[in-house]
């Protein structure tokens, strides 16, 4: 099955998209993505073309996803909270021509050198197809194997890699996942993970389409609508990041969540201290799994009646994992290595890295750079991360963007980013600064200055000055020594 092919497994007149103001059946949402794909074919998209989507949570961003790639193109999702020009560096690096959005972008000053791509507002697209009908393209031959997405996560060089995941890596992602959790459809999926990001889209949208169940889309998560939200449209599947757990602990009624049937935590670890207060205010359990962007992103997921609390549970459906020492030697139950994955989800790589994608798929597997010990059952428990990389929210932040933002402040001589603990996002961002001889910090110039330059979840909520960063003999500076006065 290929991912346009999604939107034909539903009933006609069974609900596929509930937003706040407008509920679209299968039949209608069929309907919605091929006019949406006549149209942007007379634009002159065409097949293998990269084609950037920038808009929130909506039923807008499912048709134009899908009639990208019904095209034969590929997306290319923007976090809709990256700056102009961290949303330039993802236009050119992935040679974007045409960009579908919600709002205009104004790219000018950070597309100087090259020919700004094509800007499809969403508004506009929707008065065209209502006032003409475009005729059908003519017949596109997609094979499983062909890019559909390009998915832009931090890098090892500090700069972000575009994980290019196929329609097959796709699909079966959503048929494994839709298996561990034993959707049908007759449930109703909230929607309120950004479907730019990998989890938002794939368990979200992707397997309640695979299953011809519904989705409720939200925009934005504010808590106590979301509440309302499932409460009052019968949703049966959360799924969220343990931020949004600390809030439906604090502020939902049990009655609030009596008839979903399942929640599910991802993107970070959930702190036990949340789920076990979840459960003893709700009688309900949440279901961890784990995984990233380049396997599609689901790897494992706790088994629905034997979870085991901190486990990422086992690997699904048609996937392989196995944990590693330094030397390549599998280790036993109990030990500590680097989890590896194979299966049908693996990406085909990072585009135009060939480098990357060679040192990050070796002999055959994933390296994650995930360190993780498996118990006497199997099931596995992440126990750090190799890289440096911080989840806030269950975003990806690499420190080295960061430092070279910092770096370019006039008053900062030496900067190093690390994640600390925080309760409601899992982790936040805590910089540390010394500064060049007879320099001072103004530290709300120099936050306005990070403002300018990061997204909002990339700044951090701490600065602090210290005299000089510890280093080792060669000069690096040691992170693992910050963490120790972080803690």
């Amino acid at each position: 099955m290929l991912v346009h092919e999604l939107i034909l497994t539903g009933a006609g007149d069974r609900i596929a998209i509930y937003e706040k103001n407008a509920v679209y059946s299968y039949a209608q949402m069929q309907k919605k993505v091929g006019q949406y794909r006549n149209y942007l074919y007379s634009l002159g998209v065409r097949p293998h073309d990269n084609v950037a989507l920038n808009a929130k949570n909506s039923a807008e961003f499912i048709f134009s996803y899908i009639a990208i790639a019904g095209l034969g193109g590929v997306v290319v999702p923007l976090n809709t909270m990256l700056t102009p020009r961290e949303i330039a560096f993802v236009l050119k690096d992935a040679q974007v021509k045409h960009i579908i959005a919600d709002r205009e972008l104004d790219l000018s000053s950070q597309l100087k050198d090259t020919a700004p791509p094509v800007q499809i507002l969403i508004t506009d697209l929707e008065k065209e197809i209502s006032a003409n009908n475009y005729p059908d393209p003519p017949a596109i031959s997609v094979r499983d194997s062909e890019p559909c997405v390009i998915l832009y996560t931090s890098g090892t060089t500090g700069k972000s890699k575009g994980a290019v995941l196929s329609h097959s890596n796709l699909v079966s992602n959503a048929a494994a996942f839709s298996v561990a959790t034993d959707t049908g459809p007759e449930d109703n999926t909230l929607s309120v993970l950004p479907m730019f990001h990998s989890l938002g889209w794939t368990c979200c949208i992707g397997t309640a389409l695979y299953n011809g169940a519904s989705v409720t889309v939200v925009d934005t998560f504010s808590p106590k609508d979301v509440i309302a939200t499932i409460r009052e449209r019968g949703i049966t599947v959360v799924i969220g990041v343990p931020a949004m757990f600390n809030f439906y602990t604090s502020l939902a009624k049990p009655e609030d969540l009596a008839g979903v049937r399942l929640f599910i935590s991802g993107g970070a670890s959930l702190p036990l201290e949340t789920l076990e207060k979840f459960h003893e205010k709700t009688k309900k359990h949440v279901i961890e799994g784990y995984g990233l962007s380049e396997a599609s992103p689901v790897v494992c997921f706790n088994p629905l009646n034997l979870t085991k609390p901190g486990s990422i549970g086992v690997p699904v459906q048609d996937i392989k994992v196995k944990i590693v020492d330094s030397s390549g030697r599998e280790c036993a139950s109990g030990e500590i290595g680097e989890l590896l994955v194979q299966g049908p989800n693996v990406m085909i790589g990072y585009y135009n890295l060939p480098s990357e994608t060679a040192e990050a798929l070796r002999d055959g597997w994933l390296h994650t750079d995930d360190l993780a010990y498996k118990d006497e059952d199997g099931y596995i428990f992440i126990v750090d991360r190799k890289k440096d990389m911080i989840i806030v929210s269950g975003l990806n932040v690499y420190p080295r963007e960061i430092e070279e933002i910092l770096y370019q402040y006039p008053a900062i001589r030496e900067a190093a980013a690390i994640g600390v603990p925080d309760k409601s996002r899992g982790e936040s961002i805590r910089a540390y600064v010394a500064l060049h001889d007879g320099m001072t910090l103004d530290k709300k110039d120099l936050m306005a200055f990070l403002k300018k330059n990061l997204a909002p979840f990339k700044i951090p909520r701490e600065i602090i000055e210290i005299e000089a960063l510890p280093k080792n003999s060669t000069g690096k500076i040691l992170k693992k020594e910050l963490r120790n006065i972080a803690s």
